[in-house]
């Protein structure tokens, strides 16, 4: 710097005290001008703080340290709290505070220290073998068709289950194994749809076959919506029964088909064989009467025309009786065949009935007695298998004799048709509905304990106030009475629908619309 420039500024030193910033601001350019320096920020910023006699204190960077701490994870409580310590400290624009919180915070997202005083923490250790054994029980589910990713699982429980493995072998085991688990259920959830799109491929190629078939198109519509997702197990047990019984009538139905086809085929046969023999027959017997006719025309006296006459009766009675017996064969041969097709449409009006009042009651459409024990069957094995609640309830309508003297059966089948509906509006899809009888219905309620089962009846019930039906275009609400048990280890499901009836004469004594537990 010359002696001129070095002068002006000690001048500009001895007087910045008594400047103002905007002459600080000007003094700062002309001085950038002087020494030729780019003015950019960061060049202004060092000659400002230069002519105003200031110390250069670094910008605080709040921009790129508020992108930072976006990316940092809130997993727990305490991090929560650091990170808005963090962001208040970022406000402030203070570094002291900030060093602080980022301490905090590191320390809150350390990993639990497996070792307290020296000695092993046992709830560490019961942690790690609940998720070993997780691992194990989700494995099944996600099949076996990927031996990479079943022997990442193999080595990840081996690691869980050693003492000697530390934390950061069983993380990077683990990422691993998510990072395959990932893949490996979305593979099964494509497994699934795929099977449950060739599945209705199935039932709808089935149903085409047999468009003509009533009860067969009411069981394909049952079947499509047995197989609607959401599926469970209890679900694809009903597909699978409604199947056997589909391939049952199938089997039967083409059974006497098959034997009214063989009929016909003999039937034709038999035609064509007497046919063919008649055609013989009857020339032969053209062939006799001609040659007659030669003989009856060289006769010259009666005598010589008793032989010849002789020979045409017995030839015309020949022919005659093999007609009748050709006649009388083919006729009870059309008629066993009718006999046959007779029964072929008995047995399908039958198979019709029998399907339709099988299981389910013809009115409401709900399961019948035979239905309920079926399910019953069911779900008993399901609570044995998995150890869990089931509640049944029996419920009956009030005062429904007297709906029935008052506006006739077919008001009283409406109530019952009314709650069915309503009922099954109000249900899980896992629960059960059957008509136990007249007025009657049952509820089972699987994975229920007993106070979860009076709050459904309860709900059901105040649905019920919401709903009603027109009777004589009168508005009628249904109300019922209810007794709720829960199945008792060693308990038939027939004992506890006794007990939940108990329970249901009790809330009706109680004054009615009520539910009571058993």
């Amino acid at each position: 710097m010359s002696r001129k420039l070095r002068a002006a500024y000690h001048g500009l030193q001895m007087t910045v005290a008594e400047k103002k910033p905007s002459e600080i601001a000007r003094d700062t350019l002309k001085l950038l001008l002087t020494r030729k320096l780019v003015p950019n920020p960061a060049n202004y910023r060092t000659v400002y703080h230069e002519v105003s006699g200031t110390p250069e204190v670094p910008p605080f960077p709040a921009d790129p340290l508020r992108h930072m701490i976006q990316a940092l994870p809130l997993r727990t409580p305490a991090q929560q709290r650091h990170r808005a310590q963090l962001d208040h400290a970022i406000a402030q624009q203070n570094w002291t505070e900030l060093q602080t919180a980022l301490i905090a915070y590191t320390n809150a997202a350390a990993p639990p220290v497996a070792v307290v005083t020296g000695k092993a923490d046992p709830g560490h250790n019961d942690f790690l073998e609940q998720l070993a054994r997780l691992i194990e029980n989700a494995l099944p589910a996600l099949g076996n068709d990927d031996a990479r990713f079943a022997d990442q699982a193999r080595q990840l429980i081996a690691a869980i289950r050693d003492p000697a493995s530390g934390t950061a072998t069983i993380k990077s085991l683990l990422g691993n194994f998510t990072l395959r688990l990932s893949f490996a259920a979305e593979d099964q959830a494509e497994i699934r749809n795929t099977l449950l799109k060739l599945l209705k491929l199935i039932i709808e190629n089935i149903g085409e076959l047999s468009r003509d078939d009533q009860w067969m198109k009411k069981q394909i519509d049952a079947l499509m919506e047995a197989a609607a997702p959401p599926l469970s197990l209890r679900r694809l047990d009903d597909v699978e029964r409604r199947i056997k019984e589909v391939m049952f009538k199938q089997a039967m139905a083409k059974g006497r088909a098959i034997e009214a086809q063989e009929e016909m085929r003999r039937m034709l046969a038999t035609f064509v064989d007497r046919l063919a023999q008649m055609t013989e027959s009857t020339s032969a017997h053209s062939q006799k009467m001609e040659a007659s006719a030669r003989q009856i025309e060289q006769a010259k006296s009666f005598e010589d025309l008793g032989p010849v006459m002789k020979d045409v009766v017995s030839a015309t009675r020949s022919i005659a009786y093999e007609i009748k017996n050709t006649h009388d064969e083919l006729r009870a041969m059309r008629e066993k065949v009718a006999v046959t097709e007779a029964e072929i449409v008995k047995l399908q009006e039958e198979l019709d009935t029998a399907s339709s009042q099988a299981r389910h009651d013809t009115l409401t459409g709900a399961l019948n007695r035979k239905g309920l024990d079926e399910a019953l069957v069911r779900e008993i094995a399901d609570v044995k298998r998995k150890d869990t609640p089931l509640c049944a309830a029996l419920l009956d309508i009030d005062n429904f004799k007297k709906l029935n003297d008052s506006k006739g059966h077919d008001a009283g089948d409406a109530a019952l048709t009314h709650l069915v509906a309503v009922t099954r509006e109000s249900m899980r899809p896992q629960d059960t509905l059957a008509r136990y009888g007249g007025e009657e219905f049952v509820i089972v309620m699987p994975d229920t304990q007993i106070e979860q089962g009076i709050e459904a009846m309860t709900r059901l019930q105040r649905a019920l106030t919401k709903r009603f039906f027109l009777a004589d275009n009168e508005k009628i609400v249904i109300t019922f009475s209810a007794g709720v048990a829960q199945l008792a280890p060693g308990e038939t499901p027939q004992d506890a629908i006794k007990r939940a009836d108990q329970a249901m004469y009790l809330a009706k004594r109680a004054g009615k619309n009520r539910v009571v537990g058993a």
